[in-house]
């Protein structure tokens, strides 16, 4: 049993033009955003999607609604998870970004958050940030996981060989999914782009990255 999974990253928001801290906190999408998953839309308006799942976050709800707007199939009513959730900031949410990685970075010698998972990696970002947090409520590394791998969990009950799956998430979240499947493909250069499509293929056992941060009218989907 295997089935395709394309991670859709939200249109840009408020909180991404202003650079700032956007985990379990929310803000509306742009004009921009909003053609961001009408891009979307057409790109996967091919696909007939026999399950369909978004975060509980508004910004991914108005996503997956107009990437849903725009396919040309009758799509099953969209599943609310917090399983696929941004990676949580505690203490930083809504904060300047480049500020909060400063402050995790610091006693590591990174001042940014290219810089920290360059230098390190990306799960040690997630631990560096819990450190710093006098909250004690940004996530770490194993919380992180623990939350996601529940939303595999969730895609391998409900879904059945041969289908093709929409999950619209978050920047951090795909960034980190497939530094984890696929170590090899480059993560640090670039996020994903608002908007952009990565795909998977999911079985019981494994996942496979098939291809990461696609945007481009050009690039397969």
């Amino acid at each position: 049993m295997s089935f395709t999974v394309y991670f859709v990253r939200h249109g840009q928001t408020m909180f991404n033009y202003f650079q700032r801290m956007q985990g379990w906190s929310d803000s509306p999408l742009t004009a921009k955003g909003i053609q961001d998953a009408k891009k979307a839309g057409q790109h996967l308006k091919k696909i007939q999607f026999a399950g369909v799942y978004h975060s509980d976050t508004t910004r991914t709800q108005r996503t997956c609604e107009q990437i849903l707007a725009a396919n040309q199939f009758s799509i099953p009513q969209p599943c609310t998870s917090m399983n696929f959730r941004e990676q949580g900031y505690g203490y930083f949410e809504g904060n300047d970004s480049g500020q909060t990685w400063l402050i995790a970075g610091a006693r590591h010698e990174a001042s940014t958050y290219q810089e920290l998972i360059s230098n390190y990696s990306i799960e040690d970002s997630r631990d560096f940030l819990k450190e710093v947090d006098p909250f004690q409520l940004a996530e770490n590394n194993e919380e992180f996981w623990q939350r996601l791998n529940g939303g595999f969990d969730l895609l391998r009950k409900n879904q059945t060989d041969g289908d093709q799956v929409l999950v619209v998430s978050h920047g951090t979240t795909i960034r980190s999914i497939v530094h984890h499947f696929a170590p090899e493909i480059d993560i640090i250069s670039q996020g994903p782009v608002n908007g952009s499509v990565t795909k998977l293929i999911i079985d019981p056992n494994q996942v496979k990255v098939v291809y990461y941060n696609h945007y481009l009218d050009d690039q397969p989907y």
